[in-house]
């Protein structure tokens, strides 16, 4: 399988990565080690996940998602063979969020815990934190790649002045840069990243690992009617939020290149972000191991430019 660079790091990656905010939340450890086998078995490497995941479960605190990670690597020994990205920044607690260097210090020591390894591939910021000046954190992220706790940094819901920012202040005073940007991005919701961020990460060569690749799902045609909305745990929000006329025009153009294919919507659907410029990888979440399968197609599934072409006028008008 062909890779691709993050950014300007040395890293390498499989075009599609692995969401872990599933595990531990709609699924537990035994399903998500079967997630986590069927990828890896299916040629991929990149898997993402944050400390936070899944603090919004009740009786969660934060943290299932990398111990689960963590305990799968550990028993299968393969964490030579994965390339693992977590997040720093959301909130924890009264005293555990944000981008200050205290608090990144202590977060990664536990994020490391969890996962159970000595390095963690590519940490992110997951997002910006006003109250912290720029140099604070990319000084912070400087002392843990220098101690071999980080290989690459990035960044998550930036604005395209605040990572425009800490790139400049990156270079200007030799700190590590954000090498990744992990932006909301996906067939139905473009405007917003390709208007600034899309232009801003290619001229700074920044890769781009967007998330709601699916649009949380919607994009697999799993929710066609209101009736659908039980059909996950955030289902009644995803029907609030794409099911309308553009949702639907946009379903119908995936159904169409699907059916062209002999593939699933799902699969278009990340086939076209693949094919988009800057885009390293886009994450995927999976809660069985057909869908594994499904989001595993598209890696080999070449769009044509009339696909392509489809595709961008169902969902630009």
């Amino acid at each position: 399988m062909l890779k691709r660079h993050l950014g300007r790091s040395e890293i390498h990656v499989a075009p599609l990565c692995l969401g872990g905010n599933v595990f531990g939340w709609t699924i537990d450890e035994r399903q998500s080690f079967a997630v986590l086998d069927a990828f890896l078995d299916a040629g991929f490497d990149f898997i993402d996940t944050a400390d936070v995941y899944s603090h919004w479960v009740a009786g969660n605190t934060g943290g299932e998602s990398e111990t689960i990670i963590g305990r799968w690597m550990r028993e299968r020994g393969n964490r030579d063979r994965v390339v693992i990205a977590t997040k720093v920044g959301a909130e924890l607690g009264p005293d555990a969020k944000g981008l200050s260097r205290a608090y990144i210090i202590r977060a990664v020591e536990a994020s490391l815990k969890r996962l159970q390894t000595d390095t963690i591939d590519l940490y992110q910021s997951h997002r910006d934190d006003l109250n912290t000046p720029v140099e604070e954190t990319l000084e912070a992220y400087r002392t843990l790649i220098e101690a071999g706790k980080v290989r690459v940094i990035g960044a998550s819901n930036f604005s395209p002045g605040r990572l425009n920012q800490s790139l400049d202040r990156a270079e200007a005073k030799s700190f590590p840069r954000y090498d990744s940007l992990q932006p909301e991005y996906n067939l139905y919701t473009r405007a917003a990243f390709e208007a600034e961020l899309q232009p801003l990460c290619l001229r700074r060569e920044v890769g781009v690992i967007p998330y709601f690749a699916l649009a949380s799902g919607f994009l697999t045609g799993k929710y066609r009617s209101d009736a659908d909305a039980g059909k996950s745990a955030r289902g009644q929000k995803i029907v609030q939020t794409y099911l309308n006329p553009k949702g639907l025009r946009i379903l119908d153009a995936l159904d169409g290149v699907a059916d062209q294919h002999g593939t699933a919507p799902g699969a278009v659907a990340l086939a076209w972000l693949m094919a988009q410029p800057c885009i390293t990888a886009p994450i995927a979440s999976a809660t069985s191991i057909d869908q594994v399968a499904t989001l595993a197609s598209a890696a080999t599934l070449a769009l044509s430019s009339d696909d392509i072409a489809a595709l961008n006028l169902a969902s630009t008008t």
